[in-house]
């Protein structure tokens, strides 16, 4: 009304012309549309670029070794490349799924009046042609109601700041003392007003808090339009406000993550240390007494009792003589050695997608392919 009327005020009587054959509901859903296909490609640039420095710091950091977990405990060295990798490809989802959401949002509903199209001769087709529209609302009602592209955007929003949220975690962890894996840089860091020797990474802690919201975002819109009859309600003014919180969340969570990632220092040394002082080879000792025949069962056994045997000891599988290992099978033999250093582990793993130096340098390839055709897009 406010754009009418000043219109009206510039040109004179003609500006009252504004409003022929428009309602409010299908404006606002065309305003909405418009923003929304806008957005979602700015996001996508966001994901891309995130994916750039994670690809990088993988290039950087390839031969680095570090323990992969399971349940939060020690299960088998992998390659760090490989573990940031993960992350690549958790955001490659995200970006597919966003283009959905964009392939939703490339409806244009303006046409559809207040719910039941119009009277006067109006050329929709024209008009999505000049909006640059994929399609068109086939239903006036379902135009000027549906805010299922809202619902996939918080939905896609929402999924990735879980992921997000898993790698702040990681991160937060890597920082402690207890793993002293990675350091931030003072820019996405803080000290605390009391300890001076606090060095806290409030950035991620903050991206992670912030998942939240965004999940809340979700779940309101989706009690808002749960039980709406057709075609519209006022209860629909309640889209904006998350959806707007949302895409500034986002927004600002992927584009500090890609800071955070291209400042982070790797602390090789203490990976090494890491992988080095803990059981995470006995799998691959079992495999070895498979490879000599030996049932999966009864390696796994002996390879059980022998790390009982080292913890007890205070020492690990690496300290154990040639002579010990045949304590606990004949089947031992100098090749035992070489066959549990880390690197041996990880060359080993060397099926589709696994953490072996050449798996690894497959899926930076690949990685760095899928950049080159979709960094650009945006």
């Amino acid at each position: 009304m406010n754009v009418e009327a000043a219109l009206t005020a510039l040109i004179g009587e003609a500006g009252g012309r504004l409003h022929t054959a428009r309602s409010r509901n299908d404006q606002v859903a065309l305003d909405t549309h418009l923003y929304m296909r806008r957005q979602v490609r700015e996001v996508q640039r966001l994901i891309v670029d995130l994916q750039t420095e994670l690809v990088k710091a993988a290039e950087k950091n390839r031969d680095v070794i570090v323990p992969g977990y399971t349940h939060l405990q020690r299960a088998q060295p992998i390659l760090f490349a490989h573990h940031l990798l993960a992350y690549f490809s958790m955001l490659q989802r995200d970006f597919a799924r966003f283009d959905g959401v964009y392939q939703r949002a490339d409806l244009m509903p303006l046409g559809a009046g207040a719910l039941a199209g119009t009277t006067f001769p109006i050329d929709r087709e024209f008009v999505a042609r000049e909006l640059n529209f994929g399609a068109l609302y086939a239903n006036s009602l379902d135009a000027v109601s549906d805010r299922d592209y809202l619902l996939e955007f918080l939905s896609a929003a929402s999924i990735l700041m879980v992921h997000l949220s898993r790698l702040s975690e990681e991160i937060i962890l890597w920082c402690s003392r207890e793993f002293s894996f990675v350091e931030l840089d003072d820019a996405h860091c803080t000290g605390s007003s009391m300890m001076p020797q606090k060095k806290n990474p409030d950035v991620p802690e903050l991206v992670r808090g912030k998942t939240g919201r965004v999940v809340g975002h979700l779940t309101a819109l989706l009690m808002t339009v749960k039980a709406l009859p057709l075609a519209y309600n006022k209860d629909l003014q309640e889209d904006k406000q998350g959806v707007f919180d949302a895409l500034d969340t986002v927004k600002f969570s992927l584009a500090v993550f890609a800071q955070i990632v291209a400042g982070m220092k790797v602390r090789r040394e203490n990976m090494r240390r890491a992988v080095e002082e803990d059981f995470s080879n006995a799998t691959d000792l079992a495999d070895y007494l498979v490879k000599k025949n030996l049932p999966f069962r009864q390696a796994h056994e002996v390879s059980g009792k022998l790390v009982h045997a080292c913890i007890e000891r205070g020492i690990y599988l690496k300290d154990l003589t040639l002579d010990e290992f045949k304590n606990f099978s004949p089947l031992f033999d100098a090749d035992i050695f070489d066959a549990i250093k880390p690197e041996t582990c990880v060359a080993a793993r060397n099926s589709l997608g696994g953490t072996s130096y050449t798996q690894v340098d497959a899926q930076i390839s690949a990685a760095k392919a899928w950049l080159a055709n979709h960094g650009n897009d945006n």
